[in-house]
């Protein structure tokens, strides 16, 4: 079907019609083209199209996209006519972006998560977030491909590996991970497959994809992007984020995501994070530096990133990792007694042609389709979490109270300790080594953990090459504080130029030191 949908969306450019180049352009250049009249919306779909016909199934092989919008062409179309008539609906106006196949959208697209079992969910309804985009002016191109289930299936997942899409692939060597969950929506757009996407995060999902495929993308806090209609782990943690090639089309996307639901997106907010980006942001801000063990090459990046920071008149105060034992165990507990109450809740919502309507459904399609659903790994945090006995079981609300207490507190009190406004620390390392018997191997830094389960703002920025691969720089806020970690990480970016474009490789030279369990 999308081999089909993609050959009809081909077919159906016009005799005569323009070719653009779209590899690298940013928002604003797309935008400059169409206003130029060098492009229309629907050219700049159809040179989208053509990238992700020659290599996300060809070529590279990257597999980033799952699904094609087959209305596409026709919405863009619509938007080059207002276009014409002299209406823009922002920014946004006739821009492709690309959601992640765990967000509803109403085109005639089925929303999988990655799972068969998902297969006709077509739900022809919006999350809030996709029509907040839409409203401003997006093309939804397509979806992307994900670690099935958002890579909570298993402790032994391949991060990007889903059933219904296959194996994601980074565009920077093409035999490392892409990471998960948002791979496809890391690879896609490093690959310029569409401008931005739409990635969601619970611990780690959409900073680490970002800064192992060379991008800027930002974990907003909990509740500032609506979560109806995502398919849900937690919903003490998940969040949809932007990603993108750099911090001010993240904060384009950011400000057309916020709002559109009376559940989330408080009230009295900030829903315009790009006019107050600025290159003196650095200027006079006093930021809490975190130091984790890593290995040299990344701690020399990490220390020239620092000096960027210095050189952009930020003050650098060192501080170390409080102790927070107990919090892994704890967030374990929340996310697998959240998982079983939130996917029931969100699977009976589902079109009758579903026929999984609850997690014991999902556990037991799995089991009876083994040779696709579960050939590299099984479903063991599923079983787990099936066995949990609800929201209302005092084990689950401690753990939830202990785990957001101890990650909370370690933030506020790391940057009240430095008297600082921000905190920085390496975003995660290289990408490692697909690795389908063993999963995910990794052992270098992450920035997620603690913003995740305190639901505080995480911008990764590209920090430059380590080895040949991407490695991130992760600016952390507390509560609502989008604004001031995009200024932070904008006003960086703007001196540093640290992003280089993939080169597709068929591998790096990683060196030692990046194996382990993750």
């Amino acid at each position: 079907m999308r081999r089909l949908i993609l050959a009809a969306l081909l077919a159906a450019t016009p005799a005569g019609a323009r070719t653009v180049a779209v590899e690298e352009k940013s928002i604003d250049q797309l935008q400059a083209m169409m206003a130029a009249g060098q492009a229309s919306s629907a050219d700049l779909v159809q040179a989208y199209l053509k990238r992700i016909a020659a290599m996300d199934r060809q070529g590279p092989t990257l597999r980033a996209v799952i699904a094609l919008n087959p209305d596409a062409l026709a919405q863009a179309r619509v938007l080059d006519a207002e276009r014409k008539a002299g209406h823009l609906r922002g920014p946004l106006h006739g821009i492709p972006v690309l959601i992640k196949d765990n967000v509803e959208t109403a085109d005639n697209v089925a929303t999988t998560a990655g799972s068969l079992a998902l297969a006709a969910n077509v739900t022809r309804r919006d999350a809030p977030v996709v029509a907040q985009l839409r409203a401003a002016g997006a093309v939804i191109l397509g979806k992307t491909n994900l670690s099935e289930w958002a890579n909570i299936r298993s402790t032994r997942s391949i991060s990007g590996w889903s059933a219904v899409g296959g194996q994601v692939r980074n565009p920077y060597a093409l035999d490392r991970t892409a990471c998960g969950s948002s791979s496809g929506s890391g690879a896609g757009v490093a690959a310029s497959f569409a401008a931005a996407a739409v990635g969601t995060e619970t611990d780690g999902s959409v900073v680490c994809p970002s800064s192992i495929n060379g991008l800027a993308g930002l974990k907003p806090s909990i509740g500032l992007v609506s979560r109806t209609h995502v398919v849900p782990i937690s919903h003490s943690q998940d969040t949809p984020g932007p990603m993108a090639r750099s911090v001010r089309d993240v904060a384009l996307m950011l400000s057309a995501m916020v709002g559109g639901d009376p559940v989330d997106a408080p009230r009295g907010v900030a829903t315009d994070y790009v006019a107050g980006l600025s290159t003196s942001a650095l200027s006079g801000l006093r930021i809490a530096v975190l130091r984790p063990a890593m290995t040299p090459d990344l701690a020399a990046a990490f220390d020239r990133a620092l000096a960027v920071l210095r050189a952009g008149g930020a003050e650098l105060v060192e501080v170390e990792r409080p102790k927070t034992e107990g919090l892994g165990a704890a967030e374990q507990v929340v996310l697998q007694t959240e998982l079983k109450a939130d996917l029931n809740a969100y699977l009976a919502t589902t079109p009758p042609a579903v026929t999984t309507r609850t997690l014991a459904d999902v556990i037991a399609f799995n089991t009876a389709h083994a040779a696709t659903e579960m050939a590299y790994f099984g479903q063991e945090t599923f079983e787990a979490a099936q066995r949990t006995t609800g929201l209302d079981d005092p084990d689950y609300q401690a753990a939830r109270a202990k785990s957001l207490r101890l990650a909370s507190e370690a933030i506020d009190g790391l940057l009240a300790k430095a008297r600082a406004t921000v905190l920085v620390e390496p975003s995660y390392g290289p990408a490692w080594l697909i690795e389908p018997v063993y999963g995910d191997q990794y052992d270098g830094p992450s920035s997620a953990g603690l913003p995740a389960v305190a639901g505080y703002p995480n911008l990764t920025v590209p920090m430059g090459l380590v080895r040949g691969l991407p490695a991130g720089l992760s600016f952390i806020a507390t509560r609502y504080g989008e604004a001031t970690v995009l200024g932070a990480g904008y006003a960086y970016e703007q001196r540093a130029h640290t992003r280089i474009a993939p080169r597709y490789l068929p591998t790096a030279d990683v060196g030692p030191g990046m194996t382990g369990s993750r």
